[in-house]
This record gives structure tokens, C-alpha cells and sequence, in this order.
């Protein structure tokens, strides 16, 4: 602690207001000390404003065959007794699960039961005059043909729905490629640009990889009837796979180097 003093000469000064003042005095040689020990260290905090920055893009995109089939069987009952009508679309979804499961494959052909509902039908006064049910299984998998075969035989359900996707390891894969080209082109946009404006190269300063999820099912309609003639049970749907499109975005920005 920094000791005070200080002279006072006449006319004197009341031992009472001369001792307030010295203690206001040492006060402020404090406080003078700490700024001007303080704001050297201030002022080399702040940092230079980054020059010389760029902010830029690149993309990439590539088409790929979707892969996987799935198609969507179902069958609807109606009537005035709700027990008959749940039996029947049991029975019928039974049936066609007993076949299904012996064509199953894991990542090839795989079997799930979808929507089974079961709603009353009301009369214009409001009373239930009927009920109103469906069932439905799903079939999806790699080995297209294998789907699309299974589906013609069984015959207790209709199909409803067809559709195409990606699976996740063509994406994965479609993904990785694009977005290493994304980069690359990044890097050749940025240090082709920055030689324009008189430097010789670059630093990244942020970076950001963006990927659009892929759509999950592409609809297709259903394709022509089966020769006249064969039999509904062996003549498989008729498919054909389309193409999704993978793409990847790349933006930020760099610090032009000389």
C-alpha cells in the first residue's frame, strides 16, 4: 500500500478536514495507478480486424439408380357386424403373411404388417349402420425382381402402392463422393480467385457441408396388366427403378495469403 503525505501551509486548515482530504488524495493516486497499469493490457487485447477475407461456394451433385422396392398390398371388408368384418381382414392378412415369410430375406426381401383399421359407418341420423376395415402389408428389399414376384402371389391382398428409394448404403456412398468433389471445388474456386485479386494462395477461416436429404419413396405408377392369358399368381409386377439425385453444397470463407 503506497503511503501519502502532503504539506499544507496557512492559512491552516481544521485536523478534521485536512485529515479528509489526505484520505481523498490517496484515493485518487490509486485509482491513477490502476487504470495506467490496466489499460496497456486492454489495448492489446482488442484484435486486428481480419483483412483480406473471402466468402465463396461450390457444389456437386450425381444421380444414382434407386435400389430398393417397395410395394404396399392391402384389402378392404365392409358390413354390419364388426366381429365379421375384423375375422375377414384377419384372415385374408394371414394369409398372405404365411407366404411372405417364407420369401423373407433380411435386406433383401423384407415383410411388414402396415395400417389395420376398423371404423363404424353412420347413417344420416347419426347411427351406426355398418363398419368399415383394412389391412394392409408392406414388402421391401434390394432383390427387386423377388419383391415385385412375391407380390403377384399373394393373392388375398390387391396392391396399393409402389415406389422406389434409395437404400441408406447407396446414399452413404453417393453422399462421400459428392461431397469430396464439393470440397475440391472449394479449394480450386478459392486459390483461383485469390490469384486474381494478386495473392498466391489462402487460409480456410469457416467452413460449412450441407447435404439435402434425399426423398425417401418415388412414387411409380403402376405399369400394364399381365399378358392375357398367364396366370395372375405367376406373372410378377412389372418395374422398373428411377434416379434420385445426391448433391452436396460447400460455403465459407477464406483469408487471402500472399
Amino acid at each position: 500500500m503506497t503511503a501519502c503525505s502532503a504539506n499544507l501551509h496557512a492559512p491552516a486548515v481544521p485536523r478534521p478536514v485536512r485529515g479528509r482530504f489526505l484520505r481523498a488524495l490517496c484515493l485518487l493516486g490509486a485509482a491513477v495507478a490502476t487504470v495506467g497499469a490496466w489499460a496497456p493490457t486492454a489495448l492489446a487485447q482488442v484484435p486486428d480486424p481480419v483483412r483480406n477475407v473471402m466468402s465463396l461456394s461450390a457444389s456437386a451433385s450425381t444421380e444414382v439408380t434407386m435400389d430398393t422396392l417397395t410395394i404396399a398390398l392391402s384389402t378392404s371388408r365392409d358390413g354390419s357386424d364388426a366381429a365379421i368384418v375384423q375375422a375377414q381382414l384377419r384372415q385374408a392378412l394371414d394369409a398372405a403373411l404365411a407366404e411372405a415369410r417364407r420369401a423373407a430375406r433380411p435386406g433383401q426381401l423384407e415383410v411388414q404388417t402396415g395400417n389395420f383399421s376398423l371404423n363404424p359407418r353412420y347413417s344420416q341420423r347419426g347411427g351406426i349402420t355398418g363398419w368399415q376395415g383394412r389391412a394392409e402389408l408392406v414388402l421391401e428389399g434390394r432383390d427387386t425382381q423377388a419383391v415385385a414376384q412375391l407380390a403377384a402371389r399373394l393373392t388375398t391382398l390387391s396392391i396399393s402402392r409402389v415406389a422406389f428409394s434409395l437404400s441408406r448404403e447407396a446414399r452413404e456412398k453417393a453422399e462421400s463422393e459428392v461431397t469430396a468433389q464439393a470440397i475440391a471445388r472449394f479449394r480450386e474456386r478459392a486459390q483461383a480467385q485469390a490469384q486474381l485479386f494478386g495473392f498466391t494462395g489462402f487460409a480456410i477461416r469457416e467452413v460449412q457441408v450441407g447435404t439435402p436429404e434425399t426423398p425417401r419413396f418415388m412414387p411409380m405408377p403402376m405399369m400394364r396388366a399381365a399378358a392375357a392369358g398367364a396366370p395372375a399368381a405367376e406373372e410378377a409386377l412389372p418395374v422398373e427403378p428411377g434416379r434420385a439425385t445426391v448433391s452436396t453444397s460447400v460455403s465459407g470463407s477464406v483469408v487471402m495469403t500472399r
